[in-house]
Parts: structure tokens; C-alpha cells; sequence
């Protein structure tokens, strides 16, 4: 066979596109091989595939899946990352040894199959005070319709929650913006009744142990683990409002569930005329949140368009239930922020905490104020660029997951190992 395309790649997720694709009735596979140039194993490294080699392809109803030479079948997803109904990208992950060369095949089936299901997003909304919880994929959120003034809350789980084989989270759609943690003991997905009582309504029944876990972060007037603000100058600004304001300053906040398939969960939030309170300024945010499988922790992609230039992102790690300084290191081409302590509620349990930023966007850190709407934090300073998109991670890791976590130096070298995962250098040879 001829070698078509060789490409080396060291980064969080790579990318390659493949050519002269042929329509689904006439597609047979593609071949491709996968080569771990590194010095350590890879466990579910993340792939994507663009669509913008795969011009041939017509829509229509199959199913990609990947075959390798090792008889393994492994679970591939067509994602609609743009959200223009039509799929962008392919996304699968790859488990390689050091060294290793795997021969793969891109194949379309006529069939789903029914892999194991190692992410999910839950997402239920009520329409009023009197109307039950229905599941929705997409919905919109507006100033006027925080919980305090109309009285209830409309969202499950306070907003969408999403979750894989080691951990959950949920972000605060009523107006909050901030992460939160469900910290679960189990490898199968929670229920999806959780944050909904037996009456078809909203009610705060996961801040209690159930078999799976439960909601483990106290999260105040932070943002909470991953969620961002502003900083301008001295000055910091929070996206949206905490949960004594009654008007939001976010004129419209868009939720959209992108893809909730076997190995992967993602997301868009779409800030529409943000205007904080401490800034006479305008912005427009959105925000991609995905998540896969064997890995404690969420990656966040942020885009903030009416920068003037003096603007630094800052991207929160609670700090409420320590007294513990904030820790950091770097490593390849991230930097790694993280605490470790008895910081969950109550302080019960040990939980670490953490922020894997790029390195050359990062510029330091500071601790917020104990008082006001962005408060008792950490925050991770980044450079802003205008309509330019940061990548990042955020990492919740809790003892009852894995007793190891109790040891803080076996949750620094675990961020080590998440951090070499996310930088390995991988080669992929597409075959005609």
C-alpha cells in the first residue's frame, strides 16, 4: 500500500481528515494505522476526525465504527460540534502501548450497535410552578427567570449535569455559571430521576449518599471547579449573578445538547451581551463542555468576542473548605493547578482538586476575596485573546472513587499521568 498522509501529533486531542471517502452506499472503510511514539501506554486517548475531508459522504442513516487488527470493535461517534445539524467531527478513543502500531478501518454499518454506555448528560427543565420535569436538548434561559424571583427551580439538578465512568459534574444554569461536583463510587451512570422527587418536580435530593454517590462540592459564590470570570485590572467580574441578585446581567443564555453518545458528552453554552455590573462593557461567550470516558474530569473550551486588550480570563478552583494553599507545577506544555484536602462538605471526605491550563497562556494565579459575587476561590489568570478559543481541563477526584485519592502524592502523580495522556505524541498513517 502507499502511504497518502503522515502526521505527528502532540497535543490534547489530534486532529486528521482522510480523503477520497466514498457515498454510504458505496463506502467500504478507510484504512488508517495509529503508532505511539512515546515512552508510556495510552488509555483512551481521545481522537476527532474533521468532516472536511469526508465531502463524499451523503447524510443518511449508518453508523461509523472502527475495526483494528487486534479484532477489537471500537464505539465511534459523528458529532455535530457547530451545531448546524450536520456532523463535524468523528470522535473515538484509542488504547495503545508504547510502541505499538495499530491497523485500523473505519467501517459504516446499516445498524446501531449498542456499546456500553460510559457518558451521559441529563438535562430536565420545568415550564412552570405546576408543570413536571420533562428532559429537553436544548432550552434558554433569560434575566428574569432566577429561581429567588419566580419563586422555584425550573432546572433539574439546578441545570445540566454530565458524568462519566468516574465522575459527574453539574453546571448552575440559573444564572450561577458555576461547577459542581458529583462525586460517584460506581463505573455505570447515575439515575436519571436524579433531581427529581417522586412527584415529577424539581427537589435537592443528591446532597444525600446513594449508591452511586452524590453531590460532594460546596460551591458558594464561586464558580466553582472550571467555571470563569474577568479581571480587569483589579477589578474581577463574574459571568452572571449569584443567588441573592434578581436580574441577570447575561441577556439570554442559549443550552444546547450537542451529542450525548457512548464515549462522549458535549455541550454549548451561548452567552448572549454579557454586561457585568463592574464593567461598562459588552461581550459575547460561548462555551463547548465535553467529557469521555477514564478520566476525572470535564475539558472546557471558552470564546469571548468584544475583548478591548486589558482583559485576563480567570478560571476558578474553590477554595471554601481549605486552609491549604493553592499547589502547582508544570509539565510538557501545561501548567497544573491543584489542591488536596478534606474539601468536601462538612469535610467528610479527602477530594482533589484541579486546573490543567495551557502553559503559554498561563499568568499566574491569585485568591479572590472571601466576600462578594466572585469569592473564595483560586483563579488561574490566562491570556484573552478576541474571539480566540482556550482549552482547559478541570479535575474533581474523590476518595470513595478511588481510596488512593486520600494520599495527595498519589493525586499529583495522577495529574502527571493525565497531563503526559494529554501530550503524548501519536503518529496516524492514513493508507489508500
Amino acid at each position: 500500500m502507499n502511504l497518502s498522509k503522515i502526521l505527528v501529533i502532540s497535543s490534547l486531542i489530534f486532529t486528521i481528515g482522510f480523503a477520497s471517502c466514498q457515498t454510504p452506499g458505496q463506502f467500504k472503510s478507510v484504512e488508517f494505522r495509529i503508532e505511539n511514539l512515546g515512552s508510556r501506554d495510552l488509555s483512551d486517548k481521545a481522537v476527532i476526525l474533521q468532516r472536511s475531508e469526508f465531502s463524499e459522504i451523503t447524510e443518511g442513516d449508518f453508523y461509523p465504527i472502527i475495526v483494528t487488527d487486534q479484532n477489537d470493535t471500537l464505539p465511534v461517534q459523528f458529532d455535530d460540534k457547530n451545531g448546524d445539524g450536520v456532523w463535524d467531527e468523528l470522535f473515538f478513543l484509542a488504547n495503545i502501548k508504547s510502541g505499538e502500531l495499530i491497523n485500523c478501518s473505519l467501517v459504516l454499518l446499516d445498524k446501531k450497535i449498542d456499546f456500553e454506555k460510559r457518558v451521559n448528560i441529563r438535562f430536565g427543565v420545568r415550564a412552570s410552578e405546576n408543570d413536571i420535569v420533562k428532559p429537553a436538548t436544548s432550552h434558554t434561559f433569560y434575566p428574569h427567570q432566577l429561581p429567588g424571583v419566580m419563586g422555584y427551580q425550573p432546572y433539574q439538578t439546578d441545570g445540566p449535569s454530565w458524568e462519566n465512568d468516574c465522575v459527574g459534574f453539574r453546571h448552575y444554569l440559573d444564572g450561577r455559571n458555576s461547577k459542581d461536583v458529583f462525586g460517584k463510587k460506581v463505573k455505570y451512570m447515575s439515575p436519571d430521576n436524579v433531581g427529581i422527587n417522586d412527584e415529577g418536580v424539581t427537589e435537592d435530593d443528591y446532597h444525600v449518599m446513594e449508591d452511586w454517590g452524590r453531590d460532594i462540592l460546596s460551591v458558594g459564590n464561586s464558580v466553582g471547579i472550571g467555571g470563569f470570570g474577568l479581571k480587569v485590572g483589579d477589578t474581577l467580574a463574574r459571568l452572571g449573578v449569584t443567588e441573592q441578585d434578581s436580574l441577570n446581567n447575561v441577556s439570554e443564555t442559549d443550552y444546547t445538547i450537542l451529542s450525548n453518545g457512548f464515549i462522549r458528552g458535549l455541550m454549548r453554552f451561548d452567552y448572549h451581551d454579557w454586561k457585568p455590573e463592574v464593567l461598562d462593557r459588552t461581550y459575547q461567550v460561548q462555551e463547548h463542555t465535553s467529557i469521555w470516558p477514564g478520566i476525572h474530569g470535564y475539558q472546557n473550551e471558552v470564546r469571548v468576542t468584544g475583548i478591548k486588550g486589558d482583559e485576563e480570563l480567570v478560571i476558578g478552583l474553590v477554595n471554601s473548605r481549605t486552609d491549604k494553599p493553592l499547589a502547582t507545577f508544570e509539565i510538557g506544555n501545561f501548567q497544573v493547578l491543584y489542591t488536596h484536602d478534606l474539601q468536601t462538605y462538612e469535610k467528610e471526605w479527602y477530594l482533589g482538586l484541579a486546573l490543567i491550563v495551557p502553559k503559554d497562556k498561563y499568568l499566574g494565579y491569585i485568591e479572590a476575596p472571601t466576600e462578594g459575587s466572585l469569592s473564595n476561590t483560586y483563579l488561574a489568570r490566562m491570556i484573552i485573546n478576541n474571539d480566540h478559543q482556550l482549552s482547559y481541563f478541570a479535575v474533581a477526584a474523590w476518595e470513595l472513587a478511588d481510596e488512593n485519592f486520600r494520599d495527595e502524592l498519589y493525586f499529583k502523580n495522577y495529574l502527571k499521568t493525565i497531563a503526559e495522556g494529554l501530550g503524548a505524541e501519536v503518529k496516524i498513517t492514513v493508507l489508500n
